[in-house]
């Protein structure tokens, strides 16, 4: 559902919701805001002094923290690119052994935490054997 005419940020509130929803109790779903919408001078003063503060460019948008794991989380739309510095940023954690995600949806967001080991409060559902089996 498109709210407020930026599909990322539309993503990423379902994707938050959704895993905040089923995380472990004392999970951490953390974003970093890196960035300094808008142009202009102040902008550029903000982001300098954000940068200046610690912002580290192409972090990734979200970061998990639950039961001793740390899974980076970088919500693109449908097409959107990954940029250079959050190439860089992907290649730095990989490096130090650290999983990272690119996640378009909440669908995409249950896949990283089940390729990347993460309990869910979300019980599978029983199998059952099948009819003629």
């Amino acid at each position: 559902m498109k709210r407020r005419g930026t599909p990322e940020a539309d993503i990423q509130r379902d994707i938050v919701k959704a895993l905040r929803a089923i995380l472990p109790r004392g999970s951490v779903l953390h974003h970093s805001a890196n960035e300094v919408t808008g142009g202009g001078k102040a902008a550029r003063i903000k982001q300098a002094i954000l940068q200046g503060m610690g912002v580290y460019s192409g972090f990734s948008d979200l970061i998990l923290i639950s039961e001793g794991r740390v899974l980076f989380l970088e919500v693109k739309s449908k097409r959107g690119p990954q940029s250079p510095a959050q190439r860089e940023f992907q290649a730095t954690v990989e490096a130090q052994g650290f999983p990272y995600a690119i996640i378009r949806s909440v669908d995409d967001a249950l896949g990283a935490l089940s390729r990347h080991g993460f309990r869910t409060r979300i019980k599978a559902a029983p199998s059952r054997p099948l009819e003629g089996a």
